[in-house]
């Protein structure tokens, strides 16, 4: 079903558009029809003149008075942008303040009282998506970008912002719009268009088209470990360096490090950057047998989030020999790398005398292969291999250098997800010796999923929750 949406012509919509920290500037922004009207009541000149005119794309400074008392708020430059010449193809103003917490406040409250609205989440974007600026996938995007937490993020996100999935989308549906065009024309005209050879030239097509989406959802799917960060669960005995390796990659001290075995009685977790990494670390009380209700309970929740982990960075203190407690460890881990997970064993304590080698450690394990680094947590030695092991060990290094297409969203994947099986269905359909009447429903029902990637094919509510996940004043 296509867009429903009715912009209310009269509703003007303002928010705080910056952090709301101590800062240099802050800045509110208002769009709507009624923009330059609520400027005009709460704007003057230094000199103490309202305007009453405003050249589009201009720059102004002066002051925010209140709209009741004219007390004056702030010294400010606003600047205006004459619709559709704007973000939300709407009458914008931004006013520019000083980045106070209670000036910029005050300066929001002044814009409402003189006849604006509060935004919702989002209310920005989505008035740039429903006035035409961008689709949905562009849409979606700018959230994306916002929250991105490192290189590939940013790149990803920028170039859907610039249309690169949009531009690819749009040329598949052209692709099967030539299809169902052709299919529904040789069924009305039989005399001058033949379907002769046709099955085999569509389901070519089909295969193409499958392979393309199909093998930008698996880049997608691993792309998604880079953009959201790897569930990471640092895992080990007590005292085997386990807090120390948290406050070495957070780069402060989160974890409290004693030598006392034990100390650490929850898990603690971080998100954290190693190179072009981003890991969601977990850090869990140390699993051993224990008659202390707190500690129980932390080991209990360090099970727990074994569960959930899709890397465990396994602790041992290389200075020591491996205990009982380890073996134990090691033999839960196994059961998890079953279902598809990874670990890498890391050798702490290289900066002492070691006696464990990785032979030994190899010992601990059914399966081979299992990856050994040695590291010291105290003085940050080892980092970088451990920082290239999890690239190769996820694929993650041909995910970063590549320039190939990729989504984040989930709707989009979902989307992509029906196109798939649409166009499997036609291949079906074509093997069973179906008629050609057949490929054409189930094509229509691909170019449609494919058109909600972008929201040409979109039901309101789905827009709704999208933009639901944005910030105030974007």
């Amino acid at each position: 079903m296509a867009l429903t949406f009715d912009r209310d012509q009269n509703d003007t919509v303002a928010a705080i558009a910056t952090g709301m920290s101590e800062a240099g500037i802050g800045i509110v922004r208002i769009s709507g029809t009624h923009a330059e009207d609520i400027i005009r009541k709460i704007y003057c000149t230094k000199s103490g003149r309202s305007m009453t005119s405003w050249k589009p794309n201009t720059i102004h400074y002066g002051y925010i008075r209140d709209p009741e008392s004219k007390e004056v708020i702030d010294e400010v430059l606003v600047s205006w942008m004459k619709a559709p010449h704007s973000y939300t193809t709407e009458d914008t103003a931004e006013i520019n303040t000083h980045g106070g917490v209670y000036v910029i406040r005050r300066v929001l409250d002044a814009v409402l009282r003189a006849g604006a609205r509060m935004a919702e989440p989002g209310e920005f974007t989505k008035r740039a998506f429903l006035g035409g600026r961008m689709d949905l996938s562009e849409a979606g995007a700018v959230m994306d970008l916002i929250q991105s937490q490192n290189e590939f993020s940013r790149r990803v996100s920028l170039a859907q912002l610039e249309g690169s999935v949009s531009k690819r989308v749009k040329e598949l549906r052209s692709s099967l719009i030539y299809e169902i065009a052709f299919i529904e024309s040789a069924l009305d005209d039989p005399e001058n268009y033949s379907l002769e050879g046709y099955p085999q030239h569509l389901r070519e097509k089909c295969e193409e088209i499958l392979s393309q989406l199909e093998s930008v959802l698996r880049r997608s799917e691993n792309g998604k470990l880079l953009q959201e960060g790897i569930r990471t669960v640092i895992i080990g005995k007590p005292n085997a360096g386990k807090s120390s390796l948290l406050n070495r990659l957070a780069g402060e001290e989160r974890a409290i490090v004693t030598s006392v075995a034990g100390t650490t009685r929850d898990t603690l977790e971080e998100t954290v950057k190693l190179g072009d990494l981003t890991l969601r670390v977990t850090d869990t009380a140390g699993i051993h047998e224990t008659e202390d209700p707190v500690e129980k309970i932390g080991v209990e929740r360090a099970r727990k989030a074994m569960e959930t982990a899709q890397l465990f960075l396994f602790v041992l203190d290389a200075s020591l020999g491996i205990t009982e407690e380890d073996q134990q460890i090691a033999g839960l881990i196994e059961e998890q790398l079953s279902l598809g997970k990874n670990c890498i064993v890391l050798l702490n304590k290289s900066d002492l005398p070691s006696v464990i080698s990785a032979e030994d450690v190899q010992k601990l394990w059914k399966t081979d292969g299992i990856t050994c680094l040695s590291i010291s947590a105290l003085d940050c030695e080892g980092l970088d291999m451990l920082e290239n092991t999890i690239e190769t060990m996820f694929h993650l290094g041909e995910i970063v250098a590549s320039s190939e297409l990729f989504v984040s969203d989930d709707f989009q994947k979902s989307a992509m997800r029906d196109t798939i099986r649409s166009l499997e269905l036609v291949i079906q359909s074509i093997e069973n010796g179906m008629s050609e009447d057949f490929f054409s429903i189930d094509l229509q029902n691909a170019y449609a999923s494919l058109g909600r990637m972008i929201g040409e094919e979109v039901e309101d509510d789905l827009v709704e929750e999208i933009f639901s996940r944005f910030c105030l004043g974007k």
